[in-house]
């Protein structure tokens, strides 16, 4: 596993709690502050007078691709300063731009506070009950009080080391925990160049780097030790190729080539998207390979739809005497969201479906309605440890997973 440091590196200190009406609904309030944050001065301080502070807000649901972002600012003040007889209370002012932030989240949901160690305070909001609720919990180490009070955590001990899941969720809110140097990296500039190799290339010559790695005994720490690496060499190829390209500059007749610009921000992020997968299922495929078991890669099934794993293959799934219980699907995504439902429609033969996903702390509620629609989740195992306790034991992981194939239908393995 690559070692990328630990939380503090990024924040000092975070802390959540629940919303009531008056601090998110307009009709209630027109207040336009959290309450009930005092303990934050821990991290904002106890000033005498108003101080305004830089506030990135956050709304963050399971079903949207990307956050909704606004950088504006907050005012952290003494609500009692008039009454200097009384404790302080502090309390923090959200201006008008962050309105379309603030407002979608409803009585009930989520804040949390999270100071950076680069001075900015980050509001993020989330429904209550959500994906994302349980990934920011995990990650610091909080559990929300019954009342609606504050509780935060102070990262000075160092907080969570900087893990694949740690580094998944910090993704998610825009922040890219550090890559070391590694010789690996050396090693593909010096094959490859400043350029970009195929997906299969890319993720072969990860495998290559890793040579302790066992995919027959410890299926799930390959899947993800790969991965890592996989990102990782990719992320670090991807800022020297950018910074490259910005070296460059967008100008056009003499002009600022905005059009250029946007065109190769979007090609950055869509290649990021879209390796990814490919990434992913590579690597899976190398270990179904190293495993013995046959399949078909971006299998046909019914109606031209496509299952990422068919076993033992389409000839099997598509032979009416072929006996139903032996065949298994697999489909594989990076992250769920809202297109797991998406599986659903694939291989109608198979009631029971699998799904292999890297996506840490997923909620209770989704994956309640996995198990009601027989989709069964499959995970690294060292992921299952960011989910509630509850939800653990209906839990598979990469190794069970190859374990039930192998035993459920001997004829999918290799001769």
């Amino acid at each position: 596993m690559i070692t990328r440091g630990s939380l503090s590196k990024y924040f000092i200190g975070a802390a959540a709690k629940g919303l009531k009406a008056v601090e998110v609904d307009p009709t209630a309030s027109k207040q336009h502050e959290f309450q009930s944050v005092d303990i934050f001065r821990t991290y904002l301080g106890t000033p005498a007078d108003k101080v305004v502070i830089p506030v990135t807000y956050l709304w963050i649901d399971d079903e949207d691709e990307a956050p909704l972002r606004i950088e504006a600012s907050g005012t952290w003040y003494n609500t009692r300063k008039r009454t200097p007889h009384r404790p302080p209370e502090y309390r923090l002012y959200y201006p008008h731009a962050a309105n379309p932030v603030v407002y979608r989240a409803r009585p009930g949901d989520t804040l949390f506070l999270c100071m950076t160690t680069a001075g900015r305070l980050l509001a993020i909001l989330c429904p209550s009950g959500s994906s994302i609720e349980q990934k920011l919990l995990w990650l610091f180490g909080l559990e929300l009080s019954l009342d609606f009070a504050l509780v935060q955590r102070d990262l000075s001990d160092g907080g969570r080391g900087i893990d694949f899941a740690a580094g998944f969720i910090l993704d998610e809110l825009g922040i890219e925990p550090e890559i070391p140097e590694t010789e690996a990296f050396e090693r593909l500039v010096k094959k490859f160049g400043l350029t970009f190799p195929r997906t299969d290339e890319f993720s072969a010559f990860a495998r290559s780097c890793l040579k302790q790695v066992d995919p027959v005994n410890d299926p799930d720490g390959a899947l993800l030790s790969w991965m890592e690496l996989d990102e990782a060499l990719f992320r670090r190829l991807e800022r020297e190729v950018v910074a490259e390209r910005l070296k460059s500059g967008f100008m056009k007749d003499g002009e600022a080539d905005v059009e250029g610009f946007l065109r190769f921000s979007l090609s950055v992020q869509n290649r990021r998207k879209s390796r990814a997968g490919f990434a992913f299922a590579h690597h899976i495929e190398e270990i179904l390979k190293a495993n013995g078991i046959r399949h078909r890669r971006e299998a046909t099934t019914e109606k031209r739809a496509a299952a990422d794993f068919l076993f033992p293959g389409e000839a099997e799934y598509a032979d009416p005497l072929y006996p139903a219980e032996n065949l298994r699907m697999l489909a594989v995504k990076t992250t769920c969201k809202d297109r797991w439902r998406q599986v659903l429609a694939e291989a109608d033969r198979i009631t029971d479906k699998h799904l292999l996903t890297l996506e840490p702390a997923i909620s209770r509620a989704q994956t309640a309605e996995m198990q009601a629609h027989n989709l069964h989740l499959v995970l690294p195992k060292a992921l299952h440890a960011t989910f509630h306790p509850e939800q653990r034991p209906w839990l598979m992981t990469f190794g069970e997973f190859i374990a039930s194939v192998k035993a459920g239908a001997q004829p999918t393995l290799l001769p």
